[in-house]
Order: structure tokens, then C-alpha cells, then sequence
């Protein structure tokens, strides 16, 4: 059944001059920055405070801290199930790009860091809100994200992912608010202390059938951990530049969406809980529309459910039923 789904990819730069495409989704992080009068300046600054967290923990050989430069380009990745040349946007993520201004060299990042997905839009925002109608105590259908998982593993499983891509993706979130997280004596020197958190959180789960494994790491100069999604050995099978390039770009982009946690004046401690009300912490810059953001998730799980769920319904079944992924 595998062979029936054909992937696509197309690729568009993320600099100060992007405009969102048609068919992104609007509820991705970036496109939201790429809107209104100050899109420019957003993205502008958004760049500049990449750059910056990378040359601060890119220092070795680096005296006036400007020796790099990220490039960023979004992936977009249409599946087309019947193969008859009509897609549906499936998945998007960055891609991280090194510009070395000493060497005048460009070195390949890191494909995945942020993570936007239609179908996940669905799960959350629509599949769990009909599953839960009526019910007094919240609970999760047995095959909750299932389906996804499997498009995930069928993508980076592909010809066109190696094709594209010579290493698996990592994707960098923020942390739940409703766990706590405790910190070990593991400390790598760039992705900083290991955190563990006190329960598994439903985003992990979800990943989890994605086959991503987690772990929570606090770089240096951060003031909270990150979660870091990953096949493989995140620490050995990526190197320090790759590293860095999605610890910048993800910590930054998480300082703009969760300030309250990334952006907090007070540095996490051994026993971390994020918390979205405190109020002790600095704003950017940046201006970013997070009520807008919720509300545009489920419009956009809607849009998933009648384009792409209900369309493709027994198709969809009948291959995740043979996906032996």
C-alpha cells in the first residue's frame, strides 16, 4: 500500500522578504510572524536574534562572535494518495542553513526543528474535542494518532526524504506546562543539562507514534529546556554546528511564542515547572498573535477533516491497517 501514497517537496527561503504561500498553513509559527504591518521587521529581527544565540554558542574560533549565519527554508511536503496528481499539504518543517563568513563556506543544517501537520490539527483540535463531547473525565481514542505516525514514518522513510535529506529529522518544541521537570547531572556542551520530565505528556505520546524518541536539554545561556524529538543518537549523530542551528532558531522562535517560559527573567532551577502566567518575563521585539493562532487550529483541523479524513477515509483505514511501519 506504501507505494500508493507519492510524496513531493517544495522548498521556499525564510528571510526578511518571505510571504506566506496560499495553501501554508496559517497556524505555522513563521507565517504568523510574515503577516500584518510589521511582518518585515519581525522577520528581520527574528533572523538577527538567530544568528546571534548561534555565534554565542559557536565561540571557539569566533572572536567578534559574527563568524556565522543561518539560512532558513521551509519544506513543504504534498502527499498525493490516488496518484492522480491532486495533493494535499501533509507536512512542513525548516531546514537549517550555515553560512561560514570566514571559509565563505554553506553547510547543510538540520531538516524538521519546527513542526506543522494538518492531520495533527485534526487530532487535537477536532478529533479529541468530538471524542471528549459529553464525557465528564478527559480520555484519548485507543488509536489516537496512529494514522499520522504512519504518514510521518511513510515520508521519512521515502525515496524522496533520502533523496533530499542525508540525515533524520529533529524537531524542537517547548516544553509542557503541566509536567515538571527535573534536572540531571548529564550535561552535554552544547545542548546543556538533561532534564527529565516527572510523566509522559500527550505530545510525547503522539510523537511516540511518529517514532520519535525525547529528551530535554536546557543550553547554555537558556533559561528553560527544550524538547528535542529525534530518531537515532541526538547526541552522536549530528554535529555541533548542526546542533546549534536548531538550538538558535528553535530557542528563538519559542522567546517569541512562549516568553513566559523562554523569555522568563529567572533561569529554571533542579525542579522545573513551566508556567504561561508568569508575569516576570521579558517581550521581544516581535509582534505574534497566539489567540489568533488557537483559534486558526481549529479552522484549520476542520479544513483536514473535510479535505483530506472524510475524502480519503477508507483508503486512509485500509493502508494504515496493512502499514506495517
Amino acid at each position: 500500500m506504501n507505494k500508493n501514497f507519492t510524496f513531493t517537496i517544495k522548498n521556499i527561503s525564510l528571510d526578511e522578504n518571505y510571504h506566506p504561500a496560499d495553501n501554508t498553513r496559517i497556524t505555522t509559527n513563521f507565517a504568523n510572524l510574515a503577516r500584518g504591518e510589521s511582518r518585515q521587521q519581525n522577520l528581520r529581527n527574528a533572523l538577527k536574534m538567530i544568528d546571534n544565540k548561534f555565534n554565542a554558542l559557536a565561540n571557539w574560533d569566533n572572536p567578534k562572535g559574527d563568524r556565522y549565519s543561518v539560512e532558513l527554508e521551509i519544506i513543504t511536503v504534498d502527499m498525493d494518495i490516488e496518484n492522480i496528481g491532486q495533493t494535499f499539504p501533509s507536512i512542513e518543517v525548516l531546514k537549517t542553513n550555515i553560512v561560514d563568513h570566514r571559509t565563505y563556506e554553506r553547510i547543510e543544517g538540520i531538516v524538521g526543528n519546527n513542526f506543522s501537520s494538518y492531520v495533527r490539527d485534526y487530532d487535537f483540535s477536532v478529533l479529541l474535542s468530538e471524542h471528549n463531547k459529553g464525557q465528564s473525565t478527559f480520555s484519548v481514542p485507543d488509536d489516537f494518532g496512529e494514522l499520522h505516525g504512519k504518514l510521518f514514518k511513510s515520508f521519512v522513510n521515502s525515496k524522496t526524504y533520502k533523496q533530499n535529506f542525508t540525515k533524520s529529522p529533529v524537531i524542537c518544541l517547548s516544553v509542557s506546562d503541566n509536567k515538571t521537570y527535573h534536572r540531571s547531572n548529564n550535561q552535554h556542551p552544547l545542548l546543556g543539562f538533561e532534564y527529565h520530565a516527572n510523566e509522559s505528556s500527550l505530545t510525547e505520546q503522539y510523537f511516540k507514534k511518529m517514532g520519535l524518541q525525547v529528551r530535554y536539554f536546557m543550553p547554555p545561556k537558556s533559561v528553560a529546556p527544550l524538547a528535542f524529538y529525534f530518531f537515532g543518537d541526538l547526541l552522536n549523530d549530528y554535529t555541533n554546528l548542526e546542533l546549534i542551528s536548531t538550538i538558535s532558531t528553535m530557542e528563538t522562535f519559542q522567546k517569541i511564542y512562549r516568553p513566559e517560559i523562554y523569555n522568563a527573567n529567572a533561569v529554571a532551577g533542579s525542579c522545573y515547572q513551566p508556567n504561561l502566567q508568569n508575569s516576570d518575563h521579558s517581550l521581544t521585539q516581535i509582534v505574534y498573535d497566539r489567540e489568533e493562532r488557537s483559534k486558526l487550529a481549529i479552522k484549520q483541523g476542520k479544513f483536514a477533516q473535510e479535505h483530506f479524513i472524510k475524502p480519503y477515509q477508507t483508503v486512509l483505514e485500509q493502508w494504515s491497517a496493512n502499514c506495517s511501519l
